[in-house]
């Protein structure tokens, strides 16, 4: 069974695109283990006057996600079953009647934290437009669905928050996750800073040289703090935090004085305060603007969005579990569709 889209007023017919009725989705009834997460058949969500409605090709999954389902972030009044899934990729298929920036056939990526009509882990999401923007040319549906609230995270925690520039020296703890290898090659590659790179195994190394670090130091290895002072003589203009710790605390007192740590709510221990060291806590900006901003710099130097592992929807649970496992390089997504990677 399927319904016809419904158009925006006034638009022609070749704009209607056909929907199920329902859609495959993997949702949770109760908070717990990876375990709860079933594929289950449910109804399509409709869109509101001005939102559209996303035909899903991927889905990021992140350490939030576990977090949520396992009830350590979930807000009070959640009602169940919950879709989980804050971001991912796909085509619009419909489209609210006050929709005017966004059309059927567009290649889209989005980010919602609490989306009322549920989250991302399904053939189907309902999504304001606010929350909703073109996908830049140069990455596939994939790259797309893993790097829509990691790169607003990372993009906004270098311009926003940190305000770093050409010739700075920044230190970036947890750089081999889902949002530290992006933040890296904003902060190398887009604005010219000099990046200290904190995360441990080769494989970490390896790529985050790739990415533009000059420098990739085993904050867990003794003598840590000795190296970083070597690669930064003239002391830290910046850290982006995004893993708490001892080393992270021990480093703030190599920040010169003026200088900033930022940081994404979430992160413990929260990075202690110092004396004439900024400390901002921040959360992801989402809005056309903030969108459009993402756009150009993934596009001015064509950003890598490392993806560690796919699952295919229906293994939402295993991608849960290699999450809680961690140690992750880059970012797991959920394939959906068939041309996700296109």
């Amino acid at each position: 069974m399927s319904r016809p889209a419904h158009p925006k007023r006034g638009r022609k017919a070749e704009n209607r695109a056909v929907v199920p009725a329902e859609m495959e989705a993997v949702a949770l009834d109760e908070f717990g283990p990876p375990s709860v997460l079933t594929q289950r058949t449910v109804p399509v969500p409709r869109p509101g006057p001005e939102e559209v409605l996303i035909a899903v090709h991927a889905a990021g999954v992140g350490v939030w996600d576990a977090k949520i389902r396992d009830g350590t972030w979930a807000d009070d009044d959640i009602e169940f079953p919950l879709i989980l899934g804050t971001d991912g990729a796909g085509v619009i298929a419909e489209i609210g009647e006050r929709v005017r920036r966004l059309h059927v056939g567009d290649r889209v990526w989005a980010y919602t934290y609490d989306n009322p009509k549920g989250g991302f882990y399904a053939q189907y999401v309902a999504v304001s437009t606010k929350h909703v923007a073109a996908l830049p040319k140069s990455l596939t549906m994939l790259q797309g669905a893993a790097g829509a609230v990691t790169g607003l995270t990372a993009l906004q925690g270098c311009d926003d928050h940190l305000e770093i520039s050409r010739g700075q020296t920044v230190l970036i703890f947890g750089a081999s996750g889902a949002v530290g290898t992006l933040a890296v090659q904003f902060a190398a590659r887009y604005r010219g800073a000099r990046v200290i790179a904190i995360a441990s195994g080769s494989n970490a190394r390896t790529l985050l040289e790739k990415l533009g670090a000059d420098a990739v130091i085993d904050g867990r290895r003794r003598g840590a703090l000795e190296r970083i002072k070597e690669a930064a003589p003239d002391g830290l203009d910046a850290i982006l935090a995004l893993a708490g710790g001892p080393m992270l605390t021990a480093s703030i007192g190599l920040i010169k004085h003026g200088g900033r740590v930022a940081y994404p709510n979430g992160v413990e221990p929260n990075p202690r305060r110092r004396r004439r060291v900024r400390v901002v806590p921040y959360d992801a900006d989402v809005s056309p603007t903030k969108f459009a901003e993402l756009g150009r710099a993934v596009g001015k130097i064509r950003l890598v969005v490392p993806i560690a592992a796919t699952y295919q929807l229906g293994h939402a649970a295993k991608a849960h579990a290699r999450i809680e496992r961690g140690h992750v390089v880059g970012r797991i997504a959920l394939t959906i569709r068939g041309a996700a990677r296109s």
